[in-house]
């Protein structure tokens, strides 16, 4: 394995992008605009693609410690070797491979410590293709040792990398709207339908249709769920948020914070063990803002004029990541470090501009700077002066516009604020 690795989800950058293109061409050419259902959002869509690239980011930087233990049970306690010359012996591992991430999938809903990384998957109000790379930072971690029985039974790396990559990929698909049943692969599949309800808050939706590729899991264990009604997609306790950082520790924060409070011992081990649906007698939930199921979604917008360069803050840190998943053995750690920085910060700036956070225009000005800094320090000498000028006309570009409505950022950071939520068009013909 080459120090850059097997990331075969960072080479179907380009091609996810053309479909989610694809998508939103559909959309038109169906004017499911005209009807009040758009399949997408400005706001929501580059939230979904920020947690995903962050979640690419902390791959960049930690994939030695995900795969670590599964080559060190290979190499070292294997009780037998598949051989990957042996077609056989790929479909053996394959379907190894769907059968621990659906336990995985479906411990991540069961067990809080785990539904507190898968969470952020499942925060999106829309159901689209770019809800697909929605993922959490941490579930990459969480996830490796459910798969560790296949090293032990002899699934060597490269095969278990391979097999694991196409059941990841096959995933992307499952998420859109625009693909009804599907006949008998509805009994077979993961498929859209499938997923769709998977992704729903409806009670009878909650907690079914774990498969990865295969749904027959499901049918064999009893968390299979056919689709009836158009689920309400999200979460029961809305993340009502637009910053990627948050979203990843969101709910973290609140299991923590009930842990504090209870007061039992036992308790405070136990919130992190029990379902998602669990509470600590003295500690109960606390009554949402608003629920999905009501036909609302979060849709917090940027002051007037801003969504443009929100969009550019975005490419831009879009432009570091790609820089640092394709080029990053070119460039040292410093570099590596700089480039990360950059793009988390103005992903997290980012979200704080739809948000209209009144902390953005400092936490702008502050990231400019430091941009300035790190440009002139780690740039080659005989560049650095060209270096510094160039961060330093992109600073002034990106600041102004934002400088000049900073007394449109109000909005403080807290629970208890009236939060901006949209309401469809369905749940106003319902009401």
């Amino acid at each position: 394995m080459s120090q850059q690795g097997f990331n075969a989800i960072a080479l179907a950058i380009p091609v996810f992008f053309l479909l989610i293109g694809v998508e939103l061409w559909v959309e038109r050419r169906e004017r499911r605009l005209d009807s009040g259902r758009t399949l997408y959002r400005l706001n929501d869509t580059i939230n979904d693609l920020a947690c995903g690239t962050i979640q690419q980011l902390v791959g960049v930087f930690g994939k030695t410690v995900i795969f670590a233990g599964y080559i060190l049970i290979f190499e070292s306690f294997r009780l037998a070797t598949l051989d990957p010359g042996n077609w056989m012996h790929w479909a053996v591992a394959f379907l190894g491979i769907d059968f621990f991430y659906y336990w995985f999938h479906r411990a991540s809903h069961e067990v809080n410590f785990l539904w507190a990384a898968h969470i952020v998957h499942h925060q999106s109000e829309e159901y689209n293709l770019s809800v697909a790379l929605r993922q959490s930072a941490v579930q990459q971690f969480l996830g490796a040792p459910f798969y560790w029985p296949l090293a032990l039974l002899g699934v060597p790396p490269m095969m278990f990398l391979a097999l694991d990559a196409f059941d990841t990929l096959y995933q992307f698909w499952i998420h859109t709207r625009t693909i009804g049943r599907l006949g008998f692969l509805d009994a077979i599949l993961n498929t859209p339908s499938n997923h769709r309800v998977h992704h729903g808050s409806n009670t009878k939706y909650i907690d079914r249709n774990h498969g990865g590729v295969l749904i027959v899991w499901d049918r064999l264990f009893g968390t299979f769920q056919r689709e009836e009604e158009e689920p309400a997609y999200g979460v029961t306790r809305p993340l009502a948020n637009w910053n990627p950082l948050w979203a990843n520790l969101q709910y973290w924060g609140e299991l923590l914070a009930v842990a504090r409070r209870t007061r039992r011992w036992r308790d405070k081990l136990l919130i992190f063990l029990k379902s998602p649906g669990w509470r600590p007698a003295d500690v109960p939930f606390e009554t949402p803002p608003y629920m999905p199921i009501e036909g609302r979604k979060y849709d917090a917008r940027p002051p007037e004029g801003l969504a443009g360069a929100a969009v550019v803050q975005f490419l831009l840190a879009m432009g570091a990541v790609i820089a640092l998943l394709f080029g990053g053995g070119l460039v040292g750690t410093g570099a590596k470090l700089a480039l990360a920085i950059f793009a988390v910060w103005g992903l997290t700036n980012v979200g704080g501009l739809f948000d209209c956070r009144a902390w953005l225009p400092a936490s702008e000005a502050a990231r400019w700077a430091a941009t300035i800094v790190a440009a002139v320090l780690l740039a080659p000498g005989e560049w650095r002066l060209v270096a510094g000028a160039a961060a330093l006309l992109l600073a002034v570009a990106a600041l102004v516009p934002v400088l000049r409505q900073r007394a449109r950022f109000v909005r403080p950071a807290r629970v208890e604020e009236r939060l901006p939520v949209l309401v469809t068009q369905e749940e106003g013909a319902r009401a």
